[in-house]
């Protein structure tokens, strides 16, 4: 009898363990004002995450947008303590302004929801201090998720980086940007943040900037700059009075050297990368494709063209990757894309490339 008890208890325990796995984890998402939010809402339903509850203030918003992607309104609410109280997330996806972002860390970490915000962490290095205080003292996740982290030929790039496939790094070259808000035709509900400094940190040095900063964070393994130079200019003053849109920020490291150039001046969107060794070159030109170039004699090379394939689950969707994550299927590498201690990095760059902007000066890092 006690060995039938036995087993039935070992078949109940394995069929616990066996839900747990593939019970999804409750999102909630909050905030629709920055319209990178449709990559959470139409994305195919999976066992990793369900919705529980979306933050919106702005109901014609959230009927907007509730309807394009067929949710019921009956997840709305007004405020993230309402959402907390009657869906119970387990995380929140932050998709409203920048500087929103503290006030949910400060509401959630205590509670022990995870949280991940839309890239940067924060509109400043005081609001991002704060923010990695309050992840480590209620111990949550506090991610941030960028573009560029899922993109395959980022990643192949860094393993040629790491296999010496071109020698001794010595220089980035990173371009993040398009035509700017207005041009591009965002709604309107983004771009009255979007395009002011308080809310946004910035302007396109902030929107754009931060994606070099991240990249080369992880490239260089955590280490920081030697130094920050900046320049920023308006290009556009008609569409954004009050913000740069054209910025251009150097990262001095012992070794090697970044350049950055975030912009809302391109003809045409782009989020590529150049990377430069003492026997090679690799030109990660956008999502997928991925060239290098391997010198000979003077100005002669040997190019190879990849088309590299997207990056296998859960490494290429940030909301599985977020759930794999904080049900400890995966662990955090050291000074990861989404990783917390990387992002305060980019935060202090960002930091002191608004400062060199401002003063005309080179910014030492300590």
């Amino acid at each position: 009898m006690r060995q039938i008890f036995f087993i039935l208890f070992l078949m109940l325990s394995f069929c616990l363990q066996t839900f747990c796995q593939k019970s999804p984890l409750k999102v909630g998402v909050v905030g629709l004002t920055h319209t990178h939010v449709h990559w959470i809402l139409g994305r195919p339903k999976d066992d990793k995450i369900i919705i529980v509850g979306i933050v919106e203030a702005n109901r014609d918003l959230a009927l907007r947008y509730t309807q394009q992607h067929e949710l019921s309104m009956d997840l709305v609410f007004s405020t993230l303590e309402e959402m907390i109280t009657q869906s119970k997330p387990e995380a929140v996806t932050a998709f409203g302004t920048i500087y929103e972002h503290l006030a949910i860390v400060e509401k959630c970490a205590p509670l022990g929801i995870h949280v991940m915000v839309e890239k940067p962490l924060a509109v400043s290095k005081k609001h991002a201090t704060k923010m990695a205080k309050l992840a480590k003292k209620y111990n949550i996740h506090l991610l941030t998720n960028y573009e560029t982290t899922w993109y395959p030929s980022i990643h192949l790039a860094n393993e040629y980086i790491k296999n010496d496939s071109i020698g001794k790094l010595s220089q980035l070259i990173i371009r993040d940007g398009h035509r700017g808000p207005l041009k591009i035709g965002v709604n309107k509900e983004f771009l009255e943040w979007l395009t002011d400094p308080i809310q946004n940190g910035g302007g396109a040095i902030t929107d754009f900037g931060c994606y070099g900063a991240n990249i080369s964070t992880w490239i260089h393994k955590g280490k920081k700059p030697v130094s920050v130079t900046a320049v920023t200019q308006q290009l556009q003053k008609e569409n954004n009075p009050r913000v740069d849109d054209e910025s251009t920020i150097i990262l001095s490291y012992e070794n090697s050297k970044a350049t950055i150039q975030a912009s809302w001046n391109w003809p045409i969107g782009r989020k590529d990368m150049e990377v430069y060794g003492t026997t090679g070159a690799i030109y990660s030109d956008n999502r997928t494709n991925l060239r290098m170039r391997l010198a000979e004699g003077y100005d002669g090379y040997r190019e190879t063209f990849r088309k590299t394939e997207e990056r296998s689950a859960p490494y290429n969707d940030p909301f599985s990757f977020l759930a794999s994550v904080i049900k400890k299927e995966i662990v955090l590498a050291p000074y990861d894309l989404s990783s917390l201690e990387n992002n305060m990095v980019v935060m202090e760059i960002l930091e002191a490339a608004k400062l060199s902007a401002k003063t005309g000066k080179s910014i030492n890092i300590k």
